[in-house]
């Protein structure tokens, strides 16, 4: 019989170079199996160059290899001269074909493993356990044993891949060795992690090279970071968009692909459907375990999810005695992390079993404030167990988890946030209960959420202020999730995004359908419901189709047409929150209408099915149901009998709408427009925008389009999604209580709002000294006055004094744009100083009716 070693350790990445040289140092019977030639195969492929980052720069490392960041070649340098110093042994080109146990058989250990592929089918194969020792059969035929296994293979080797029509040509490719080799080239790489981050920015650093580097993002664009690339570290993101900013190479926010073929690459993009130049694809967009091969050693997954991973303890030992998965199949893919786990797995195996993990001290604190001797393992089994959305997490992707969120303890009748706050994280409810105060003015009106689940999900989604004001019911735990934390764990947690989805659908269509609805009247709707992505432009109800699905608006904006003596005609406005298809599930027939995304939209699609179970249940919803119908027809049955009589006003109307949404209406939330037919041209609306802003109009009244007698003015829409916020340095724009987007003191006049606005509402300008007084005019004759416009005055009198520091204020520009006159009695100035009434605020949903087409006709 061949040697027994003590350790085996598979794959020589980070993790288990970190483990075999542990095992060395330690004097250990050990051999480490390498199916490459050369150590750690998949830093060795990293892009020639590559600075490597040692993060998270808190976390203090472990380990008998030295790592700090660097270059790619230094590193694979330094650990090569260590592993060689340190006797570890390598056997190299030994790839393992299998793993099996030779000890007695396990007790009950046949084991039924489910495997899920991508388009749902489930295959059912059985495998039996055996214990130590395993026989781990090489390629080659050599049988290699081991009282332990160490698996270390990583998920790099089983890359996801693209789906999209031409996504197999030999043009798109996984992996990129050497930038500098790739010259005079249109490239897209798809994924914003890290690897296409670097990938990207590694093939437009050198203008010589002559590449024109696209890289896709389908996260929309944010003033932090963070939020934009969830999976990316942070400095890696900020010098990506630093990069686009110095048009070394562009971001393409909220942009999948549709479709590849020779030469070029269609995208579905925020606006619709682009088709562009591609001469190479680099596909970046994540791995998945090895499943099968795992699962044939015997050990189990936490769920049938394709990208959840093995199931293990503390100590990274797997549902199969002696073998342990560390590393990036473990969850934890940060190269400090790795090298760590490597060292604590040959502690653990060594016998050191009091040995705490690294990041022990950094939880500790985290959970210091919390109620209860509990240790750290303790507490994060008391949170994966008690919270929903942690339920499929493993104990490693549940420890990086939590560094990057806090756990907080609040007393019975403490607020935890106030309605109208600020904030975007996500709450979830490890012990206790919480009140959601549904009505400010009478405390007694609340929903319950209890333990388990979550709250803030509005904040996380839309990005807007807390919709309600949450307090504690009882003494309770909560974990405040960070955007990022909770972006990130919906991408690489299936089950916490299904769960998101299915409470945050519960809670909206609770809200909107009211009518003494309860959580188990929905349970079928909800169950049976799914979020859907729509381009603008694309239809989500085609009129005359036989479909009786029901649509709720998530995000973003639907416009309602209706072929009308063979043309489209505009009927109606759909803001967020709305609903629409019940007609045709009601009445029975076919679609009486078109539904489309104005702008780039999210909704829940409803199973007509088990809706139409829902409304026969309840009859209150039904007849609420009834009247929104009645409108919706009268609304068609008007069109339909004008569309004789006067034709040309309901195409007039129509385009008019048409033209509207395509200024931005369709994402607006409030928004100035000017009837030309009133319009005496007195400019007092934007006298009084200056009086009322320090001199400074948000309004050019002359500027903008029109159409017909309806002109839209150079002035905030104050979009649902404001682009203005993407890239805001200081975080300076803000939405208000009332909806009105604005910009604080502390902008710094770097003009990125100005770039990113798409309808140019936001202009430079230098910020006015404070006007003296009336008083001071008065006796001093100081300020400008009564009538003067302060502004003119300023420019006027204000003089360069020849202190740098003094003029430099002078010369200091700041943001300006329309802020609905936020705390200013009586509302919007400009429309308080029109004479003739030409100036008006609307909202789309009032004024996208076809109540202006009946008035147009009247």
């Amino acid at each position: 019989m061949s040697e027994v070693y003590k350790v085996a350790i598979i794959g020589s990445g980070p993790a288990g170079m970190s483990a075999a040289s542990r095992a060395a140092q330690l004097r250990l019977p050990h051999v480490l199996l390498e199916k490459t030639d050369h150590l750690s195969d998949t830093i060795y492929k990293y892009q020639k160059g590559k600075h490597v980052m040692a993060t998270p720069s808190q976390l203090v490392l472990r380990s008998d290899q030295e790592f700090d960041a660097g270059k790619r070649e230094d590193i694979l340098g330094r650990w090569n001269k260590r592993t060689e110093e340190l006797g570890v042994n390598v056997k190299y080109n030994a790839e393992v074909k299998s793993i099996k146990g030779t000890g007695p058989t396990i007790e009950g250990s046949v084991q039924k493993i489910v495997t899920r592929a991508r388009d749902g089918s489930t295959t059912t194969t059985e495998v039996q356990r055996f214990a130590p020792p395993y026989a781990i059969t090489l390629t080659s035929g050599e049988v290699v044993m081991a009282e332990a296994v160490v698996l270390a293979i990583g998920t790099q080797g089983n890359p996801n891949l693209m789906r999209c029509p031409g996504g197999d040509l030999p043009h798109v490719t996984y992996q990129l060795d050497d930038p500098y080799a790739v010259l005079d080239q249109h490239i897209v790489v798809v994924g914003t992690g890290d690897a296409g981050i670097e990938n990207a920015r590694g093939l437009a650093e050198d203008a010589a090279q002559g590449n024109v580097v696209t890289i896709l993002n389908r996260s929309p664009k944010s003033a932090n970071v963070r939020e934009s690339f969830a999976t990316a570290k942070e400095p890696n993101a900020k010098a990506l968009v630093e990069d686009d900013a110095a048009g070394k190479l562009t971001i393409r926010y909220e942009t999948e692909t549709k479709s590849v073929e020779p030469g070029w690459i269609t995208l579905n993009t925020r606006d619709g459907e682009e088709r562009i130049r591609c001469d190479r694809i680099i596909a970046r967009i994540g791995s998945a375990p090895p499943r099968g091969f795992v699962e044939g050693c015997g050990i189990e997954f936490a769920s049938n999810d394709r990208l959840a991973f093995p199931t293990l303890s503390p100590q990274f030992e797997s549902t199969a005695p002696g073998i342990f998965v560390i590393g990036a199949l473990a969850g934890y893919p940060l190269i400090k992390h790795c090298m760590n786990q490597g060292y604590d797995v040959i502690e653990f195996i060594n016998g050191n079993a009091d040995l705490k993990p690294a990041d022990e001290p950094l939880l500790e604190a985290k959970f210091a404030g919390l109620p209860g001797r509990r240790s750290v393992a303790e507490w994060l089994e008391l949170l994966r167990t008690n919270i929903a959305i942690l339920n499929g997490m493993t104990t490693l992707q549940l420890r990086e988890f939590m560094l990057d969120s806090d756990a907080r303890f609040y007393k019975a009748g403490e607020t935890i946030f106030e309605k109208n706050d600020p904030g975007s994280s996500l709450f979830a409810i490890a012990d206790g209960s919480v009140h959601v105060r549904i009505d400010p003015n009478d405390p007694s009106k609340v929903v319950s959420i209890e333990k388990g689940s979550i709250f803030g999900e509005v904040g996380l989604i839309s990005g807007r202020r807390r919709g309600a004001t949450v307090v504690a019911a009882s003494d309770c735990i909560c974990v405040e999730i960070s955007r990022n934390a909770a972006l990130k764990l919906q991408s690489q947690v299936p089950s916490a995004r299904r769960t998101i989805e299915r409470i945050s659908t519960e809670r909206q269509l609770l809200q909107m359908f009211g009518s003494g609805l309860t959580p188990d009247d929905v349970r079928e709707v909800v169950e049976t419901a799914k979020i859907m992505s729509v381009r603008a432009g694309d239809a989500i109800i085609t009129e005359g189709a036989d479909d009786k699905d029901v649509f709720v608006i998530r995000v973003g904006s639907m416009i309602v047409e209706k072929v009308v003596g063979g043309k489209p005609v505009f009927l109606s406005y759909l803001p967020a929150g709305s609903y629409v298809g019940e007609m045709a599930l009601i009445d029975g027939g076919q679609r009486t209408a078109t539904v489309r995304a104005a702008i780039k939209s999210e909704v829940i699609k409803i199973d007509g099915e088990a809706f139409a179970r829902v409304l026969a249940a309840k009859p209150a919803l039904l007849e609420r149901a009834r009247k929104d119908m009645e409108a919706r027809r009268a609304t068609n049955a008007f069109v339909e009998s004008k569309k004789d009589g006067f034709s040309g006003v309901v195409d007039l109307y129509s385009e008019q709408a048409k033209f509207l949404v395509s200024q931005g209406l369709g994402e607006a939330t409030d928004v100035l427009l000017i009837d030309e037919r009133l319009c005496v041209g007195c400019d007092n609306c934007e006298k009084a925008c200056a009086d009322s802003h320090d001199g400074l109009s948000r309004l050019d009244r002359e500027a903008g389009k029109s159409f017909a007698h309806l002109h839209v003015p150079t002035s905030c829409r104050h979009c649902e999604h404001p682009h203005c916020m993407a890239d805001c340095p200081p975080n300076a724009i803000h939405r208000g209580p009332d909806g009105e987007v604005f910009i604080n003191d502390t902008c710094i006049g770097c003009g990125n709002c100005q770039r990113n606005c798409p309808y140019g509402v936001i202009r430079m300008d230098k910020v006015p000294p404070k006007k003296p007084s009336l008083l001071s005019w008065l006796f001093f004759g100081s300020g400008p006055g009564p009538g003067e416009p302060p502004y003119k005055w300023s420019k006027k009198n204000t003089k360069y004094t020849g202190d740098p520091v003094q003029d430099d204020k002078l010369d200091r520009k700041k943001a300006i744009k329309c802020d609905m006159c936020a705390g200013i009695e009586g509302g919007p100035s400009c429309v308080r100083a029109c004479p003739t009434g030409a100036a008006i605020r609307v909202s789309p949903d009032e004024f996208l009716t076809v109540a202006r087409l009946e008035n147009e006709g009247a």
